[in-house]
């Protein structure tokens, strides 16, 4: 596994080792041992999957304390830009985004520690997205970000327009309007 440093503090690619042969490849996605060696050590808990189409946005999302979450997302059929948002006060780069394209021809996962708002935008019809997390899903803890919010300014790689975007992401706050509960 090759671990790649993003510019924002904590956010890692990771690019697994794929063996092909004439039958199909095989790959590692997830070592415990080969990330503490790359000094990761998060516990994931739960194993998360989305069907989606092309055009679908989902996020910007995150969970506060106690039940912040680190994510480690990947891609099984498809392809979606991925985003990640700095939002731990004081880190000199919050507000700053990264976005990584993840496909299943690429192979790329993202690791996305707490204190990040995370988000996807689906670049191809039937992809599947799937994730790791190192705590439980908890109501009360969620919190978001508008997925268009013009301060940030990101380029989900699709046409506004055509985005499909749930009710519920419909109604987030903007960034600057959010009272971060995350700490550099």
């Amino acid at each position: 596994m090759k671990f790649i440093k993003t510019g924002i503090e904590g956010l890692m690619i990771i690019e697994p080792q794929i063996f092909k042969d004439d039958r199909g490849y095989f790959f590692e996605s997830y070592s415990k041992t080969k990330f503490e060696a790359a000094g990761i050590n998060i516990d994931f808990v739960q194993d998360n999957q989305s069907f989606s189409q092309k055009g679908t946005v989902r996020g910007l999302h995150a969970q506060s304390a106690p039940h912040a979450q680190a994510k480690l997302v990947r891609v099984i059929q498809g392809r979606v830009l991925d985003v990640a948002v700095d939002a731990r006060k004081g880190s000199p780069t919050y507000g700053k985004y990264e976005t990584v394209e993840l496909s299943s021809e690429n192979q790329r996962q993202f690791l996305i520690p707490e204190g990040f708002l995370h988000g996807f935008a689906v670049l191809e019809d039937n992809t599947i997205f799937a994730y790791k997390v190192n705590n439980y899903y908890a109501k009360d803890c969620e919190l978001g970000v508008l997925w268009n919010d013009p301060d940030l300014a990101v380029d989900w790689g699709i046409d506004p327009s055509e985005a499909i975007v749930s009710a519920k992401d419909e109604l987030l706050i903007k960034f600057a309007d959010l009272d971060s509960p995350f700490t550099y």
